[in-house]
């Protein structure tokens, strides 16, 4: 049913059309960014995954290694290893727009280029495990950066897929059809509005013939002429 506020004029009639117009290009727009989103995403999802299995592994191994090296040597020695480092890690952060979504970006830089700066420790009184370990945890450090930012990624584009899809739901089943509703009772309501009218100056018309012409008595003349004869 129309709304009970909808005013049945030609004005609101033209202001609803064209508002239609609107909502169905706007549905029409939000449809292709949600399907476009999804690509994206599921996109993201596996390659997520594919990051996901090959940083569990490295941090699996670094373990392991870093297990080895408590075995062989003291806990105090391991402690005094990694006490003063020597390497220095800076992280940037930039975005990149994916359908008017804005997904980090990150980047790492060290101090030194130097790969043996990440051994914070002399080489004579450790265990080789422990270089594993950190030599593990070094090489796997970028795809832990790279996964968290495929994380984030999928979690802005979940959340703008969600809202993308509520709008279009609104659109396809709130607003068109009570504007689709809304014109239709405005288009009866102006048609009955004609046909009243039409209806009204044909009787108008009948009454001015009529009144100049009086056929109504010369027709009841002719009648009692009929009759008489």
């Amino acid at each position: 049913m129309a709304s009970s506020t909808v005013i049945p004029t030609r004005m609101e009639l033209t202001r609803l059309k064209r508002k239609l117009i609107t909502a169905r290009r706007g549905h029409k727009l939000l449809k292709d960014k949600r399907d476009e989103l999804m690509r994206d995403f599921l996109e993201m999802v596996r390659e997520n995954k594919a990051l996901r299995e090959k940083v569990e592994q490295g941090i699996t191994s670094a373990n392991r290694n870093f297990a080895l090296a408590a075995s062989s040597m003291s806990n105090e020695a391991v402690r005094v290893a990694f006490m003063a480092p020597k390497q220095k890690v800076s992280l940037d952060t930039t975005y990149r727009n994916i359908m008017s979504v804005n997904v980090p970006v990150y980047t790492f830089h060290t101090r030194t280029s130097d790969e043996n700066d990440m051994f914070s420790y002399g080489f004579a009184f450790t265990s080789s495990d422990l270089d594993d370990a950190v030599s593990s945890l070094s090489a796997v450090f970028p795809d832990m950066l790279k996964l968290a930012e495929s994380e984030k990624s999928c979690q802005l584009l979940a959340s703008e897929i969600e809202k993308t899809r509520r709008r279009v739901n609104a659109l396809e089943h709130v607003m068109i059809p009570d504007l689709e509703k809304n014109i239709k009772f405005i288009t009866m309501k102006l048609d009955e509005a004609e046909r009243s009218s039409q209806i009204r100056l044909m009787k108008v018309k009948d009454m001015m013939l009529e009144e100049a012409h009086h056929y109504k008595e010369r027709e009841e003349m002719l009648a009692r002429e009929r009759s008489g004869q």
